[in-house]
């Protein structure tokens, strides 16, 4: 496994949290932390924007996934919004998570709760080439369910 080198800068929101951290040893993404300054409680239903208190410059030709966690997911009903999220290697912003209630209880949103995860990944670019047919493949154009048998 290649480790790919991420600077990272701790905002002021951040001090104090934890660098994102891998939970196990071949962990494919790193837990992000909420840097929220009080609680923050979603109600069934309700999404907010949770800063996590520091931004980041990824290598060019990466980018940085942003995913649910699936235990937040699966207890509570907690995910990320706009999922995967990505982090371009050009953004120097705030890193900030969507993250949505889908569940049926009040979800209470605390400092240093692990509410998310990172996946640095390579970037391919594709160039589109017009074409009037597309080859033909056994699948063709079924979608949405098509291939259920």
């Amino acid at each position: 496994m290649t480790a790919v080198r991420v600077a990272f800068k701790r905002l002021p929101e951040g001090d104090g949290l934890p660098l994102p951290s891998y939970m196990s040893e071949h962990a494919a993404g790193a837990d992000i932390f909420a840097a929220v300054a009080d609680d923050l409680t979603l109600s069934p239903g309700a999404r907010a924007l949770v800063p996590t208190g520091f931004s980041i410059a990824l290598p060019i030709g990466y980018e940085a996934q942003v995913r649910p966690r699936s235990g937040l997911a699966i207890r509570s009903g907690v995910t990320c919004l706009n999922s995967p999220g990505t982090i371009d290697a050009d953004y120097r912003g705030h890193v900030r998570v969507v993250l949505a209630n889908l569940g049926t209880e009040p979800f209470v949103v605390r400092r240093g709760d692990r509410i998310a995860q990172i996946v640095v990944a390579p970037v391919s670019r594709a160039s589109f080439d017009v074409v009037d047919e597309l080859p033909a493949s056994e699948r063709g154009s079924g979608g949405f369910g098509s291939t259920d048998r």
